[in-house]
């Protein structure tokens, strides 16, 4: 039985893939880049295709021809640089599902989100319920599941935010404490999955899946904290909400420069909302009561690669903000004093033109670097730009390796951050 999995490399995409492998399917797993597929699940017939844009029903063809079945866990938390959340959620549905039908696809399993409704109060819910209107209408047999908070090895989105704030150091930062969350583990998520591509969850079900209990997001946080064995906080701070709408204006404003932050404010929103729903269909349907909080935490212990990551997570963005703070001053310093960068090179012996090449290349470093998709490159040339600043200096001035102030010295630093960063931008 052959089964495509859309999204099939994102934190459940990729898990839905390789429970249907350990199930017998045979999987076409469908993303952006075939080659990042690859690597993260060998054993996938992997197909590329950026399903926003997919809107004939010629782009689908040669995905769906022989397919079974097909499960849509594409999804996207926000409109940003690199998303379109109509465009991601709902505009290629309908071309989609006729392509299925037409294709004899028997079964369409939709991954959608609690609280999913045409007047919620976040686009992604908004977006999320009109697809799931364009599945319901579509004349296929289908299956809508709704996964509260998910809890797998991987963390992107609500869960990446909450691995990140519990790695804070001595204080304990809580927001929006009281607000109500149900969690639900991968594993559940991947066996209705399974259950609804094998036919055992029946035609036009449409359930939530979320743990029985909901919790405080505070005692959430302090249980991540916990599972991540990092040392009990002092103090518990609220964080005002003035800081938040701050925090998250930020974080939408570096979206739209392709920086997929979990501190953006539809994830801060639906937060406040409260991830919650009925939780006895979803029980229903795995025919006992879907694993707790702490039970997914006890089945999946942490490492110490799960406390690294959550750190890095934290001290990214401010090592990203302080690469981009040296190589802007750097440049408008020298830009500002111009006739004084003049003298210096002058008696280094370089020509005047070297100052303005390197004012220009401090300037668009400092700026690319803000850029996620001109990240990667932007560290690499403050590397190779730091290193020719270094070997050229050594050769016409190499006394200013003993000026007292440092003046070829403090560059490195500079590049050593940018050395680590490097690897850090890679995509998942």
């Amino acid at each position: 039985m052959r089964v495509v999995v859309l999204g099939a490399y994102g934190l459940i995409g990729l898990e839905a893939a390789r429970r249907l492998q350990r199930d017998g399917y045979q999987v076409i797993a469908v993303g952006r880049s075939a080659g990042t597929g690859r690597r993260v699940l060998p054993g996938a017939d992997w197909r590329t295709l950026n399903i926003a844009g997919a809107v004939r029903v010629e782009d689908w063809r040669s995905v769906l021809d022989g397919a079974d079945a097909v499960v849509n866990c594409a999804g996207a938390l926000q409109t940003g640089f690199r998303d379109n959340l109509p465009a991601i959620h709902e505009a290629w549905l309908g071309v989609a599902l006729r392509a299925a039908s037409e294709a004899g696809v028997k079964r369409f399993v939709q991954v959608s989100a609690p609280g999913a409704a045409r007047d919620a109060t976040t686009e992604f819910l908004r977006t999320k319920a009109r697809g799931d209107d364009v599945v319901r209408q579509s004349g296929i047999d289908w299956v809508i599941l709704k996964p509260g908070l998910v809890l797998a090895r991987a963390a992107y989105g609500g869960t990446a935010l909450l691995r990140m704030l519990a790695a804070f150091p001595l204080v304990q930062p809580v927001a929006l404490a009281d607000a109500p969350v149900q969690t639900v583990s991968i594993d559940d998520v991947t066996e209705a999955i399974s259950g609804a591509v094998s036919g055992r969850i029946p035609s036009g079900t449409d359930a939530a899946l979320v743990e029985t209990q909901s919790h405080r997001l505070a005692d959430i946080l302090l249980g991540i904290r916990r599972w991540l064995g990092i040392a009990r906080p002092r103090a518990v701070v609220d964080a005002p909400a003035w800081m938040l709408k701050v925090t998250s204006a930020i974080a939408d404003l570096l979206g739209w420069l392709g920086w997929r932050s979990p501190l953006r404010s539809t994830a801060l929103r639906v937060l406040q909302n409260g991830v919650v729903a009925e939780p006895q269909e979803g029980e229903r349907l795995l025919g006992r009561p879907l694993l707790s909080f702490e039970e997914t935490l006890r089945a999946n212990p942490s490492t110490p690669q799960d406390r690294l990551a959550a750190r890095i997570a934290l001290l990214m963005p401010i090592a990203i903000a302080m690469l981009a703070v040296f190589w802007l001053l750097s440049g408008l310093i020298a830009f500002l004093r111009y006739d004084d960068a003049l003298t210096v090179a002058a008696r280094a012996g370089l020509p005047g033109w070297t100052v303005s090449a390197g004012i220009a290349a401090d300037i668009l470093l400092g700026l690319a670097i803000l850029v996620r998709p001109l990240a990667k490159s932007a560290a690499l040339g403050m590397i190779v730009v730091t290193m020719l600043y270094l070997i050229a200096g050594s050769i016409v001035a190499p006394a200013f390796w003993l000026d007292p102030l440092g003046v070829y010295l403090k560059t490195l630093p500079g590049a050593v951050l940018a050395l680590l960063v490097l690897p850090l931008l890679g995509t998942r």
